[in-house]
């Protein structure tokens, strides 16, 4: 399920650390009132990942109850943004690199520079 974005209209990850211990309630509190978002938007999914990069948890509103859905990758690791502390929307393609082990957010940002001028 986590491998594929189709169900879902709209994708958050929680940059930074997350502390996975945490379950359902926990992780709704996070998103209520650290995010300042509403976890109970149906067909929505955040996602969290804690300090080891290997397994993250996933907390979906279906109407009738929470869905918390968690991956360990047996090999790899993903390749979470950690210099903010923020809900980040993404794109159903930036999930799907997410997924694959790819960064999504650079680390260092190509910068546009002026050209120098030539005398």
């Amino acid at each position: 399920m986590l491998n594929d974005a189709r169900g879902f209209s709209k994708i958050y990850i929680a940059t930074g650390y997350s502390d996975l211990r945490k379950g359902i309630d926990g992780l709704a509190n996070v998103i209520k009132f650290q995010f300042d978002l509403d976890p109970f938007q149906k067909d929505v999914l955040f996602l969290f990942c804690g300090r080891r990069t290997d397994r993250i948890k996933g907390l979906v509103w279906e109407g009738d109850g929470f869905l918390l859905l968690y991956k360990r990758l047996n090999l790899g690791s993903f390749r979470w943004p950690r210099n903010t502390s923020e809900a980040l929307a993404i794109t159903p393609e930036q999930y799907g690199m997410l997924m694959q082990g790819l960064e999504i957010v650079a680390r260092r940002p190509i910068r546009e520079t002026q050209p120098a001028l030539l005398c």
